[in-house]
């Protein structure tokens, strides 16, 4: 029984953790159908806020171990980031909709430059960011441990999808992106700004890539090269999650991760990789459009 649910939590927190660098994805890639390959590079800009935060903010915000300084960085990323986004939104990305090739190789450059850009302020080591000392150890139960960082992780992930729900479906906002991206042209003519959409829409999937940065940092070390190693785990989320929205990323995060733990465990961690990319490539082919297509008439 221990061993099932240690295979069952760790399949929940890996799943949290795809989803986590995935839901900012699901707007720029799964709505606006832009392939933004500098993705990966604003978690890492997220991750180094946080950095950032334990140098210069933790002591006035009671220390290391109190945490106070890593809670606030949160968000402050988040603005960081999202803010970056609509920059990059405004000055680049406005200009080539309806062209995919063309944002996978703009964005590629500039996920270069913010790689080359971090490495001359920060130097190319990773660095450490520490934990507070509240998320040190983990939670008994059955005779194994769950570590809190892992369900701080899951905590994170689930007020996010929190926020998003109703951001979505009981604001203004929400409703205007929702039109914008189901029918730029009827949203338009009803008097929606679509441009203003677009810039807000990008931002905040950049925002929820900086979040993935601040909770990957209690994974490992952060590098300037930490976004490239999740992006393509991102795009695997949101293309077999589908066009569905939120719903279809959060059970293709969670099926991708629980899939893996239980491949990991009968095999290896190389193979069970492999195995996984197999199964999904064999379901798109069945069913292209992934796990959850939205519908409208």
């Amino acid at each position: 029984m221990g061993g099932w649910l240690l295979q069952a939590f760790n399949g929940l927190s890996l799943g949290s953790i795809l989803l986590m660098i995935s839901l900012g994805l699901a707007f720029s890639f799964g709505l606006m159908k832009v392939i933004n390959m500098a993705h990966g590079e604003f978690i890492m800009l997220g991750a180094y806020v946080t950095y950032v935060f334990q140098n210069n903010f933790a002591t006035m915000l009671g220390g290391l171990d109190l945490g106070l300084w890593f809670l606030i960085s949160i968000p402050v990323a988040f603005i960081v980031t999202g803010l970056l986004g609509i920059l990059l939104e405004i000055s680049l990305i406005r200009f080539l909709y309806g062209r995919p090739l063309d944002t996978l190789l703009a964005t590629w450059g500039v996920g270069l430059v913010l790689q080359q850009a971090t490495r001359s302020i920060f130097g190319a080591p990773n660095v450490q960011v520490v934990s507070p000392a509240w998320l040190s150890g983990g939670f008994m139960i059955l005779d194994i441990t769950l570590p809190y960082k892992r369900l701080f992780i899951i905590a994170v992930v689930l007020v996010a999808i929190a926020v998003i729900y109703i951001h979505l479906n009981y604001t203004a906002s929400g409703r205007r992106l929702r039109a914008v991206m189901q029918n730029r042209e009827m949203a338009s003519c009803l008097g929606v700004a679509s441009r203003q959409v677009d810039a807000t829409t990008f931002g905040l999937g950049a925002g929820l890539a900086g979040v993935a940065g601040c909770v990957l940092t209690l994974i490992g070390p952060i590098g300037p090269s930490i976004g490239t190693h999740y992006i393509v785990d991102a795009f695997m989320v949101v293309v077999l999650g589908g066009t569905g929205g939120l719903v279809g990323t959060v059970l293709a995060a969670f099926l991708i991760g629980i899939a893996n733990t239980s491949l990991e465990f009968a095999t290896t961690a190389t193979l069970a990789k492999v195995l996984v990319f197999g199964l999904i490539i064999a379901f798109l082919q069945w069913r292209p459009s992934g796990l959850v297509v939205q519908t409208a008439r």
